[in-house]
């Protein structure tokens, strides 16, 4: 298979999952071990910077407001718990990252994330049911998300959004604003994780690593962000309307696909 084929498939992979509570870290793993192929973390991350940039445009009202209206009572608050999931995220990180922390790329740990992620959603939902739900961020909600997005970026398959949505729906937060706080929260931390790894791997390139293919990079970070354009847009309508629990239900079920090819 052509190398841009296989790049173009990463990019479609990224571009659906990288929002939706499914895990992108977990399908890439996945889907790079079906195409015989390793791409290396930069590769992973710079991929995700590009889906994360895509969605900006799908938040008109509110980057307007924190542009233009960043005073108000109301988007001072909103910026200040973003700011603060997003601190605790990136200071965890940090000391993680010089200690040296690598993902596993065994596709076993993945699979047991997913099928733990899948039966959590089907469990919060059942608990929700006939429950009225709030649109209000608390401070609890702030760095309940902190603690999500760093459980999900120590266990691939787990699903950055998908941690972080179950947390703020269990703190009784409604589904819309649930989605929207994780995506928000989501965008600087994975810029910021994106950018960290650039720097590091241009100031202090591994001795021995193979050079990155900048071209095919660019390509699967293009099509990872149409995709994720399109993806997004189409769960900030779903969500309106509908549960979580065909999303619980897709991962318990790729969980067992993954753990059934591993025999």
């Amino acid at each position: 298979m052509p190398d841009w084929l296989i790049n173009l498939i990463l990019g479609v992979v990224e571009g659906i999952t990288e929002f939706i509570p499914v895990s992108s870290t977990g399908h890439l793993l996945v889907a790079e071990r079906l195409l015989h192929v390793e791409k290396s973390d930069l590769f992973n991350i710079v991929i995700q910077c590009g889906a994360v940039l895509a969605v900006l445009p799908l938040f008109p009202q509110r980057i307007f407001k924190f542009v233009f209206e960043w005073r108000q009572k109301e988007t001072l608050d909103y910026l200040l718990k973003i700011f603060v999931a997003f601190f605790i995220t990136g200071a965890v990180g940090f000391v993680l990252d010089k200690k040296g922390f690598k993902l596993p790329d065994d596709p076993h740990p993945v699979a047991i994330a997913l099928l733990i992620g899948g039966i959590a959603f089907l469990a919060v939902e059942f608990f929700l049911r006939g429950k009225k739900l709030g649109t209000e961020i608390t401070w609890t909600i702030a760095i309940a998300v902190a603690i999500g997005q760093l459980i999900a970026g120590t266990c691939p398959g787990t699903s950055r959004s998908g941690a972080t949505i179950v947390f703020c729906l269990l703190l009784g937060l409604s589904r819309p604003a649930a989605t929207e706080f994780s995506f928000l929260v989501g965008i600087p931390t994975m810029l910021a994780a994106g950018g960290w790894k650039i720097f590091k791997t241009l100031h202090h390139p591994v001795i021995g690593s193979p050079k990155e293919d900048w071209g095919m990079l660019l390509l699967t970070t293009a099509v990872a962000a149409v995709v994720s354009f399109i993806a997004v847009k189409w769960l900030l309508r779903y969500v309106q309307t509908h549960t979580f629990n065909a999303f619980g239900w897709y991962r318990i079920a790729l969980a067992i696909a993954i753990l059934a090819l591993l025999r």
